[in-house]
């Protein structure tokens, strides 16, 4: 399957943990599920213009959630999501996430 660099990134991960990350060059995105290492360091250095040296990939599980509403219990599922943390080269710098 062929994905186009926007369609391999699909959002930056703004947490307490991410942006503490930035501060070592490296950062985080919601990626495609069928995406691999080399598409996601692919894209990432398209249209960020950065130069990637390493790509670490987790799947987050899906969780049962569940919340008492008037008329019963609701139960249901988070969506499971693919995450990639990308370590870019010392000199370089995403300006996206420094404004955050």
């Amino acid at each position: 399957m062929t994905l186009q660099a926007a369609q391999v990134i699909l959002r930056p991960v703004i947490s307490e943990k991410s942006m503490d990350e930035t501060q070592r060059h490296k950062y985080t995105f919601a990626v495609h599920d069928d995406a691999n290492k080399l598409q996601i360091k692919q894209a990432v250095e398209e249209l960020f213009k950065v130069t990637v040296l390493d790509v670490n990939v987790s799947t987050t599980k899906a969780k049962e959630k569940s919340r008492n509403r008037r008329r019963g219990r609701v139960q249901g599922f988070t969506s499971p999501w693919k995450k990639a943390v990308v370590t870019v080269k010392s000199t370089d710098k995403i300006e996206f996430f420094e404004g955050v």
